[in-house]
């Protein structure tokens, strides 16, 4: 059994087709074909059920896939750290990130990061919470940038930013006018506008209405605090929105942004796969991180 014949394997699973893995892989596709018939061979397993249209994984073909790709994270995070051991500042970093941090935070981080670290490449990879807790746990990113709380329980974090959440509402809303914070459960009989499901400002949301008493009514959803914004001034509703976006001033639609009492907050964190080895490339990130919150203070 040869590592490639994992990566094969996977592949064909993924694409649950001969001739579009083949491709993929850069191989042809008889030459595939013969390589899963020999590791078949030698398992002595099917790991295909082959239909006129498709490919499907037999039960043991589910349990080598799984297997396989264990094995081939770890032979990446050894090659990682044999890398690291020979100083060699070079490599590539796959971070994931909620798209409000990534148009707000890591504008500031990612230019500082690639002028110390010109060799090591950056992959974002935009997502919900609900995904990228998914992606970092299976080893699909090294790091994301995400919010309490975490569902994974396979998820090492650590705190890097305390962020106030506010309330933004239209210029010709009454509350507009107020000087003083606004209490949650003063908002009972407000619409709400929020992010879609599967989002962690979503449930930042709902639990804050809760917390004070009652349900939000969600009238309009969308996946863009930009558009949530702007359907907020152009009167359609309130939205609990965290303070970064505050500083931000959109030309057009531009809702007004009232603080709350009690002042709550979110933490945003820095998530990876416990256990997983970090590189050198994933602590220099860390730290370039954290060294740029804290000028915001």
């Amino acid at each position: 059994m040869e590592l490639r014949q994992l990566s094969y394997v996977i592949q064909i699973a993924m694409e649950k087709n001969f001739s579009r893995a083949a491709e993929k892989l850069h191989i042809a596709q008889p030459s595939l074909s013969q390589q899963l018939s020999k590791l078949e061979q030698e398992l002595g397993v099917k790991l295909f059920r082959r239909t006129t249209n498709s490919v499907e994984l037999t039960q043991a073909g589910q349990v080598f896939v799984d297997k396989s790709q264990t094995i081939l994270d770890a032979v990446e995070q050894l090659k990682q750290e044999m890398d690291d051991m020979a100083q060699m500042r070079r490599g590539r970093l796959v971070v994931g990130t909620l798209p409000i941090t990534g148009s707000h935070i890591l504008p500031f981080v990612l230019p500082v990061f690639g002028t110390q670290y010109p060799q090591i490449e950056v992959v974002l990879v935009e997502d919900t919470t609900a995904k990228l807790e998914q992606l970092t746990a299976s080893g699909g990113t090294d790091l994301s940038l995400l919010s309490l709380p975490l569902i994974d329980s396979s998820l090492a974090w650590e705190p890097f930013m305390e962020e106030e959440i506010c309330l933004a509402v239209s210029p010709q809303h009454p509350l507009a006018q107020r000087s003083d914070a606004i209490e949650i459960a003063d908002l009972r009989d407000e619409t709400f506008i929020g992010l879609k499901r599967g989002q962690g400002f979503r449930q930042i949301t709902v639990e804050l209405c809760e917390q004070a008493g009652f349900t939000p009514q969600i009238g309009f959803e969308s996946s863009n605090m930009e558009t949530i914004q702007s359907l907020v001034a152009a009167g359609m509703g309130v939205a609990f929105v965290p303070q970064m976006l505050t500083r931000v001033r959109n030309a057009g639609f531009t809702p007004v942004y009232l603080p709350l009492s009690p002042r709550p907050t979110r933490t945003l964190v820095i998530a990876s796969r416990k256990g997983r080895y970090l590189s050198k490339a994933a602590d220099a990130f860390i730290r370039t991180l954290n060294k740029t919150i804290s000028s915001f203070h």
